[in-house]
């Protein structure tokens, strides 16, 4: 058994309990951010329905990693993030330098942002701080 093996039977029960009683779908535990990137899976990805992904740039969220981890852009491109974990793993995409942060991402929700300005713009997902990623925009 690992080291991190309670903490995550501890999370895992707290995400349980937390859900059962509100009913939300979604919960934190801070133990969730002591994973590791994993391959991303081959498992097809649902887009949203929430608008934003035509002409986008898109960026998966699987495996607890951003693929790609890197986009390159013009000025006035869009990205739009997809959470494709299938498990009930949320995420966010928040940048280093505090220019945007989406909500928690449930499986299936998108995130998208318009990059205007040219740059490097550094960011990571918020529960899972080792998950990181790069849009640089010429």
């Amino acid at each position: 058994m690992s080291a991190r093996a309670p903490c995550r039977r501890a999370a895992v029960a707290t995400v349980v309990a937390l859900l059962a009683l509100s009913g939300t779908g979604l919960a934190a535990a801070g133990c969730f951010s002591d994973r590791q990137a994993t391959s991303p899976s081959d498992t097809p990805c649902l887009l949203p329905s929430t608008g934003g992904v035509p002409g986008s740039t898109v960026v998966l969220i699987r495996g607890f990693s951003f693929d790609p981890a890197v986009v390159r852009m013009p000025a006035g491109g869009r990205v739009t993030w997809v959470n494709c974990e299938t498990s009930a793993t949320a995420h966010t995409t928040t940048a280093d330098a505090g220019a945007w942060s989406s909500p928690l991402l449930a499986p299936s929700d998108g995130f998208t942002r318009t990059f205007d300005a040219s740059g490097a713009f550094a960011y990571h997902c918020m529960p899972h701080p080792f998950m990181r990623g790069t849009v640089t925009v010429e």
